[in-house]
């Protein structure tokens, strides 16, 4: 595999690892918290994120990718993850992209990066914040874009806002 194409694997599973750290734990309600003024919920963010790497899809194999709603949230949260896994797969294969490396960084995936800070924060609105952590040190694979991503390497001592 070409180095642009290992590091476009590097950030899908950063994705992967940094979309497990805004969701792990989080309470019961937060699929559908509603921060009001038309703001997706964290269901429909994570949704439109497994939009998004279909939509990243199109571009190795053609068609267009419009995923319905799933009945649950973690229904939600699978798909995103066999969207990524799918993506990471056509890398590795070494599919041809209609597209450059750049223009995945700076559309599908900045986009899909920007999703998953608006579920962190989310968390923090629906009063259950993201414990903070050194992502320097992050336990990130290449090959981990399934739901199942290690706890953090490094977590930070000091949390001032940390839920009482």
């Amino acid at each position: 595999m070409d180095r642009d194409r290992a590091l476009l694997r590097h950030v899908l599973a950063a994705i992967a690892y940094r979309t497990q750290k805004a969701l792990r734990d989080a309470p019961e309600h937060y699929a559908s918290f509603s921060a009001g003024n038309r703001v997706r919920t964290p269901a429909e963010l994570v949704r439109h994120m497994a939009s998004l790497m279909g939509y990243v899809r199109t571009f190795f194999e053609g068609g267009t990718y419009r995923p319905e709603p799933l009945p649950t949230f973690r229904e939600e949260v699978e798909r995103f993850h066999e969207m990524l896994e799918a993506v990471g797969g056509l890398l590795d294969r070494g599919a041809p992209c209609s597209l450059s490396t750049e223009q995945l960084l700076q559309g599908p995936f900045a986009d899909t990066l920007t999703h998953v800070g608006q579920l962190a924060m989310l968390r923090r609105l629906a009063d259950s914040p993201v414990a903070p952590e050194n992502f320097l040190y992050a336990d990130i694979r290449a090959d981990r874009l399934h739901p199942d991503q290690p706890p953090p390497a490094r977590p930070d001592q000091h949390w001032p806002e940390a839920p009482k």
